[in-house]
């Protein structure tokens, strides 16, 4: 297949991927709640574990990694002629993650794509992964505290890719991270113009 029409079926199909509304879709048939109108509204596993408890919301985080590892896969079978042979696998994960910020199938209203990162990671850098996955498992059963294991977890693993694939490998990670940057600016910026908007001295 020729490198262009790999990286556009690359990134159309990562994008698809990635736009299924998998947690949404999931707590409104198993408990009926809308994750867009509840907590922080981020259609998403973090939300969904806190509104559906950790058991139900299993799938939703099963689902998102899935997101990531589909689409890695496919960039990584589908662009194999391109160089270095990882970068396939960046397409097409990073294509999921924007499907997955802005999903074609829930009007362009997405999460943050932590998880689908994570997907994407574990077929792009599967040696990485497993050190920062290690990582965060410490973390959890040292603190208790799931939400900080899983930030150590996800935010060191450009300082472990340093070490294990070299700096070319950990910029485009970090490509990848920016995204997630990009989502939880976006969060912020909505959550204050929304206080802005309650505030009765406006």
């Amino acid at each position: 297949m020729e490198p262009v029409l790999a990286i556009l079926l690359t990134a159309l199909a990562g994008y698809l991927v990635g736009s299924i509304p998998l947690a949404s879709w999931w707590a409104r048939r198993h408990s009926g709640v809308e994750l867009t109108a509840v907590g922080d509204a981020n259609p998403g596993y973090w939300n969904a574990r806190q509104h559906l408890g950790v058991r139900s919301s299993v799938p939703v985080f099963v689902g998102d990694v899935a997101k990531g590892v589909l689409a890695a896969l496919a960039g990584w079978w589908w662009a194999s002629g391109l160089e270095p042979r990882w970068s396939g696998a960046l397409v097409g994960g990073g294509a999921a993650m924007i499907g997955h910020a802005w999903p074609v199938f829930a009007r362009f209203r997405g999460g943050r794509s932590i998880l689908t990162f994570v997907g994407t990671m574990l077929v792009a850098d599967p040696l990485s992964s497993a050190i920062a996955i290690a990582v965060t498992v410490l973390v959890r059963m040292t603190t208790r505290r799931f939400d900080l294991a899983a930030r150590i977890g996800v935010f060191g693993l450009p300082v472990i890719q340093l070490v294990t694939v070299g700096p070319p490998r950990t910029a485009a990670t970090g490509l990848l991270m920016s995204l997630i940057g990009l989502r939880f600016w976006q969060a912020a910026r909505s959550e204050r113009a929304a206080l802005a908007t309650d505030d009765p001295a406006r």
